[in-house]
């Protein structure tokens, strides 16, 4: 009898150590794989990863404004602010410095069509007023927050009256057999070719363990309603392998416009 997605989660938990999300490592291990970020996503995922982010990008720009003012979070090198800026004004947040040098970099190369800010800061901390965006993204960043609660807060906060969050995270395939291929390839495949082509083992070793313990979609939404969100819904893509959630920041009194 196959076990519970909640009893491989608890199992996953009590046979190995808890993963180290202090900021101080976190920001670490991206800025060691910085100069080769951008080459891995694109072999791991069979060039995938930039479909989704065209889906994330698309889907949350149906729910804005013109001219809105989009936040993105955990931007790395800024392939979904490029996307978020063909047609919206964007900012571009991340705390790991190199990331955010290659991002500016490849704007200033010609990746982008529209402004682009980019600023250095903490998700969990966000250096922006109460009310300042019409929507905010975060991609593949959400599940290395310490505190997955707080830092939707942060989300919530900076969101205008009704605003609208977009998270693009990884997630676990449901078709059973295609589950196991699944995490094959991320346990023993991934984490080689990742050390191959980036010299670095830790990163690509932590990745298929930070999705084991990554709440599932529905877990999310409950967590997103506790952080002050309304509305949550979800789309799954690839089979299961990416979700974009998207909700709306609840509109009360003590917000401001």
């Amino acid at each position: 009898m196959s076990e519970s997605p909640e009893t491989e989660r608890t199992n996953a938990r009590t046979h190995s150590s808890p993963l180290n999300k202090e900021s101080r490592q976190i920001r670490g291990m991206f800025a060691s794989i910085a100069h080769r970020y951008d080459l891995v996503n694109r072999l791991l995922s069979f060039s995938q990863d930039r479909r989704w982010r065209r889906v994330c990008a698309g889907k949350l720009q149906e729910l804005l404004p013109e001219s809105a003012m989009v936040l993105d979070l955990c931007a790395g090198t800024g392939d979904l602010a490029i996307e978020l800026s063909r047609s919206s004004r964007v900012v571009a947040c991340d705390f790991c410095h190199p990331m955010l040098v290659l991002g500016q970099r490849k704007v200033e190369s010609g990746g982008g069509s529209g402004i682009i800010r980019f600023v250095e800061g903490d998700a969990v901390q966000l250096p922006f007023p109460t009310g300042s965006f019409d929507g905010v993204t975060i991609a593949f960043g959400l599940r290395n927050l310490p505190d997955y609660v707080a830092g939707l807060r942060e989300m919530c906060r900076v969101l205008r009256n009704g605003g609208t969050l977009a998270v693009l995270e990884f997630s676990q395939p449901r078709f059973p057999v295609f589950k196991q291929l699944y995490f094959f390839y991320c346990m023993r495949i991934l984490p080689q070719i990742g050390r191959l082509i980036s010299g670095e083992k830790g990163p690509y070793s932590y990745l298929p363990r930070s999705v084991r313990e990554f709440p599932d979609p529905e877990q999310l939404e409950t967590l997103m309603g506790q952080a002050g969100f309304a509305s949550p819904r979800h789309y799954r893509l690839t089979a299961g392998i990416v979700t974009l959630h998207l909700a709306q920041a609840r509109k009360s009194s003590g917000k401001a416009d």
